[in-house]
């Protein structure tokens, strides 16, 4: 009876190793901070989407995204930057054809949508890239709006698509961009800052939908002492 005794108890600490050591292999999930001449946002990147968080991480250790552009804005839908032409870009200059030399693999997550401060790759359109592949470094954040069930309901009918209730909860009280949903791969999430959003969406622009004064972004990885306090 002592022997089965320590062979269960052995058993146990075996599991719970196993356990720890599952949880530690998961990856932590990342925040940046972006910084604007509107204001600054605080974003967590997902480790569900780990090829597009890698990449965007990468790109923002480089300091890649220091001084480019908010260079397309529309109110009530996103705003949108990380166009490596849009650094130095004169005034009127159309932007958004520029990126690396790479696309990355779309990631879609059924728990990851478009809400109110989803941050998520821009890519080119369906008819060159059936594949739905994102761009290298060009990516936007949704304000987006508030949508009635009767609106879903029919981009569901229109895009073949299925909004799950608790993504209808919140298109109806905090709002967003629904039909984009599993077409656009969304890798992170604004949590603090939405009000920055807002403002950048309804910058003055022209026909192109470029700010008429330049919205600069500087994008930096925060540590752990760095991020707590916006959890």
């Amino acid at each position: 009876m002592k022997n089965f005794f320590y062979l269960v108890f052995f058993f146990f600490l075996m599991s719970c190793n196993v356990l720890k050591s599952n949880k530690s292999n998961v990856p932590q999930n990342e925040y940046v901070k972006i910084e604007t001449d509107s204001g600054t946002m605080v974003a967590k990147l997902y480790n569900k989407t780990p090829l597009t968080t890698k990449n965007f991480v990468k790109l923002v250790k480089k300091h890649f995204y220091d001084g480019l552009l908010f260079h397309r804005v529309e109110k009530g839908f996103m705003i949108q930057g990380g166009d490596p032409d849009s650094r130095n870009a004169k005034p009127q200059q159309q932007l958004g054809n520029g990126g690396l030399k790479y696309t990355i693999h779309a990631e879609f997550d059924t728990s990851i949508f478009h809400q109110k401060g989803a941050m998520a790759m821009a890519r080119e359109t369906n008819d060159v890239n059936p594949e739905k592949a994102s761009s290298s470094c060009q990516f936007y954040i949704v304000e987006g709006r508030t949508f009635t069930d009767a609106e879903m309901n029919r981009m569901e009918e229109h895009f073949q698509i299925k909004i799950p209730e608790s993504h209808r909860e919140v298109y109806k009280t905090i709002g967003g961009a629904p039909f984009l949903d599993m077409n656009y791969t969304v890798f992170g999430q604004v949590i603090n800052g939405l009000d920055v959003i807002d403002k950048i969406a309804n910058a003055p622009k022209d026909k192109n939908n470029r700010p008429l004064h330049d919205i600069k972004m500087k994008i930096t990885l925060l540590k752990k002492n760095e991020y707590r306090k916006y959890l």
